[in-house]
């Protein structure tokens, strides 16, 4: 690794570390990708990821441009050199690899290739993919010296040094790509919590209301003959009930459709969702924010979903007139305190009251990203919610 600056330790470092940033599986493929690619100084780089059926799940490349990749055509299949890869599990570095009698052809668009350095990515015995390079990018005047040659005969421009190297890089792309798909994993897992919680929400409440007004409708059909004055008391009813039920219905759909924090980040949804509340509702409601940077995707989303919750409740039960939310930075972290002028209750009623006002599921949204959460109330006196989140 001594032969120029991209083949440094300097430059291996700098493609690992890239490489664990990232945690979309996607994301991490394409820095795979263009960390091999740069690392060995080849003129093209994939990454192949098998599906079940003969085919691929995911395929990046790189050094092709968006055009060319479009002419392509579709995904290619599982074989030639890509298939041995695959199934035999062992490096290919071949001198052309047009000359391979696996070789069977390209599109017409694809680029021209010769030299080819390609190998496995393993996770124990599992192939999770099939990297490789083609066309190594030689100074002007330089030839090929490789003592082994390759396989198949004659000289590859990829040495057995840059095929060591390869196999470092394929081997911390495998840690890669399983924390990735972990992450991906858990995620997928979250929401499916977060959706089964929802639906028994809506079932508890939305449910109840809808057979209320069922009930309420029928007795009014019944009066509009015999007592009209009351069979118009149980219209209005109707009304009010079937306005709960869409209130608790839109206040699910925010739920499952979150702003997009990381696009806007969770100063500006907060912002933005507290300045549609002022609008909407009679009392005023107000956002500060002062120093605060990134936080853990997980923690910026428990804190939205508290801050959401803690306004609902201010704004629908509490009966104020002010409510400030306010997010400030503390250390690494971040502290969210929500504070109303409302009618407060006893605290000594909080386990009582907690399921009701959401308190529960506040608490536990907090302390499932290592945070705390705080509650101080008293009748008459208003409420004060206050979560902490360690940061990252």
């Amino acid at each position: 690794m001594s032969q120029g600056p991209r083949s440094g330790l300097y430059a291996v470092s700098s493609a690992l570390l890239a490489m664990s940033r990232h945690l979309e599986v996607r994301d991490v493929l394409k820095t795979i990708v263009a960390s091999a690619r740069e690392l060995l100084d080849a003129e093209y780089a994939a990454l192949g990821v098998p599906d079940d059926h003969g085919g691929f799940a995911q395929f990046v490349v790189d050094g092709v441009s968006d055009a060319q990749w479009k002419a392509i055509g579709p995904l290619p299949r599982q074989h030639g050199i890509l298939a041995a890869m695959l199934h035999e599990a062992r490096p290919e570095r071949l001198a052309d690899v047009r000359k391979d009698p696996r070789f069977e052809g390209w599109p017409p668009a694809h680029p021209n290739m010769s030299d080819f350095l390609g190998l496995p990515i393993r996770d124990g015995d599992e192939v999770m993919g099939a990297l490789f390079l083609a066309n190594k990018v030689r100074p002007a005047g330089a030839q090929a010296t490789d003592s082994g040659g390759s396989r198949g005969g004659g000289r590859c421009g990829f040495t057995e040094e840059d095929e060591e190297l390869l196999t470092i890089l394929a081997q911390h792309a495998a840690i890669a790509l399983t924390n990735a798909r972990l992450y991906e994993r858990s995620r997928e897992l979250t929401i499916a919590e977060e959706r089964s919680r929802l639906a028994h929400e809506l079932h508890d409440a939305v449910s109840q209301k809808l057979f209320s007004l069922r009930l309420t409708a029928q007795a009014a059909a019944a009066l509009v003959d015999r007592d009209p004055t009351r069979a118009k008391g149980e219209l209005q009813q109707v009304a009010a009930l079937a306005a709960e039920a869409a209130d608790e219905l839109r206040a699910a759909v925010v739920e499952l459709r979150p702003a997009a924090l990381d696009e806007d980040g969770l100063v500006a949804t907060l912002r933005t969702h507290v300045q549609v509340l002022d609008r909407a509702h009679s009392a005023r409601v107000t956002f500060t924010s002062c120093g605060i940077r990134a936080l853990p995707a997980a923690q910026e989303e428990a804190l939205l979903r508290v801050a959401q919750e803690a306004l609902h409740n201010a704004l629908r039960h509490s009966g104020a007139v002010q409510v400030d939310v306010i997010l400030l930075k503390r250390g690494p972290g971040a502290v969210l305190r929500i504070t109303d002028d409302g009618g407060g209750f006893e605290p000594h009623a909080i386990r009582s009251a907690g399921r009701h006002l959401g308190l529960v599921s506040m608490r536990d949204r907090a302390s499932g990203v290592g945070g705390t959460l705080a509650v101080e109330s008293a009748p008459g006196k208003g409420t004060t919610i206050e979560m902490e989140v360690p940061g990252g």
